[in-house]
């Protein structure tokens, strides 16, 4: 049975050679447990499981999730939710069980109206389970160049520091839109997401991470006036947070590397738990 993709899940379903590409490119091992995030129709998930020790699909369309459960592949668990909703931590720990310090990997071919979100989730999801390995997704390509940025680009943003916080980004290669089907209006692309901890000290992760939000909504201002607000409105000197992490006040936020953010983070912290002077 032909399965109509849903507009409201962004389902745009992967054509069979495409999909053998993406397999091989994750190179399963027969040890290897994989969360595959939006299985779809198993176009990827029936040859990954074939290979991999076990999978976990996690599936939003309920029909397709009934469908691929439906057909007790070995190996394979299939789990019916929203993937933004779930507590993917627990999900994995309940999956693996006695093992669950097993390494995991990550494959999916991601909807595009949801593709940033998941991909936030996977970098807070690798800071609290180290057994996080790698995760090989397809993406817009437009997200794929934001991954992949370098400072003092366009592309450079709160996607691509957040993400080199947990990991090294590669870009596999690209995809026409023919290869899906429906056809999109866009290019995709096959990323990879090796994840580790920075060479460096971040030792106020949730601070950098809300600091980057916040100049990067205001990325056309220095960083000194992307500041000023939220340090006048907690009480903090931005102009001393500044000189305390060694950043000049007149560069733009898309200049700053992720070690200068950690910095940054490092000195707001620090700031912000002095004692106030009477």
């Amino acid at each position: 049975m032909i399965h109509r993709a849903r507009k409201r899940f962004g389902q745009h379903f992967l054509e069979p050679a495409w999909c053998a590409k993406v397999v091989e490119g994750c190179r399963p091992a027969p040890t290897d447990a994989f969360l595959e995030i939006g299985p779809g129709t198993g176009a990827i998930t029936l040859p990954l499981a074939s290979r991999a020790g076990k999978v976990l699909a996690v599936e939003v369309d309920r029909d397709l999730a009934a469908r691929l459960e439906a057909q007790a592949v070995p190996h394979l668990t299939v789990h019916t939710g929203d993937v933004l909703d779930t507590d993917v931590d627990a999900l994995l720990s309940g999956w693996l069980g006695p093992d669950a310090g097993t390494p995991v990997r990550v494959v999916g071919n991601l909807p595009y109206n949801i593709c940033s979100p998941i991909l936030f989730m996977l970098a807070a999801l690798s800071a609290r389970r180290p057994g996080l390995v790698d995760a090989t997704l397809m993406v817009q390509a437009e997200v794929a160049d934001r991954l992949v940025a370098v400072a003092g680009t366009g592309d450079y943003g709160v996607l691509t520091v957040t993400t080199a916080l947990s990991a090294e980004v590669s870009r596999l290669f690209e995809l026409p839109p023919g290869a899906f089907r429906p056809r999109p209006k866009v290019r995709s692309a096959l990323v990879r997401l090796r994840f580790r901890t920075p060479e460096f000290p971040v030792r106020h992760r949730e601070t950098l991470i809300r600091l980057v939000r916040m100049v990067f909504t205001q990325r056309r201002k220095t960083i000194a006036n992307g500041l000023r607000a939220a340090a006048s409105g907690a009480g903090l000197d931005g102009a001393a947070i500044l000189a305390a992490a060694g950043i000049d006040p007149m560069r733009r936020p898309e200049t700053l590397q992720l070690v200068e953010f950690a910095a940054l983070a490092d000195a707001w912290s620090a700031a912000a738990s002095a004692p106030a002077v009477l």
